[in-house]
């Protein structure tokens, strides 16, 4: 791939997504390729942080808020999927649960996209 075909998100795009869809809550898993987003979404007013340590806990919050009437949105890691499967199909797609996920990339192939 070369660098004209290679396009990545800003955190200001992202947050301004986040906020015209209505999302009010962020439940996430901190890491360190989301930190610029999350100093942005820190200090949006509009939205809350749920900070959790396994991404199988962020569909189980999720779907409750969910049921509760809020629109979150789930950040993951692409490695936390395999984390957060039984979760998945228990919780969202078990219940129909409609929540959005933001899957982030892990591993060793970025190519300097990040820096």
């Amino acid at each position: 791939m070369n660098d004209a075909a290679v396009v990545a998100l800003s955190p200001e795009t992202v947050l301004g997504e986040m906020k015209k869809n209505g999302v009010t809550h962020v439940v996430w898993l901190p890491d360190s390729e989301t930190n610029w987003l999350y100093l942005l979404m820190k200090a949006e007013p509009s939205l809350r942080l749920v900070g959790v340590s396994r991404e199988g806990h962020a569909c189980s919050i999720a779907a409750g808020l969910s049921v509760a009437g809020a629109k979150p949105l789930i950040l993951i890691q692409n490695t936390g999927m395999m984390e957060s499967g039984d979760s998945l199909r228990g919780w969202l797609l078990g219940l129909n649960i409609p929540v959005v996920l933001m899957v982030g990339y892990r591993g060793w192939t970025r190519h300097g996209v990040n820096q």
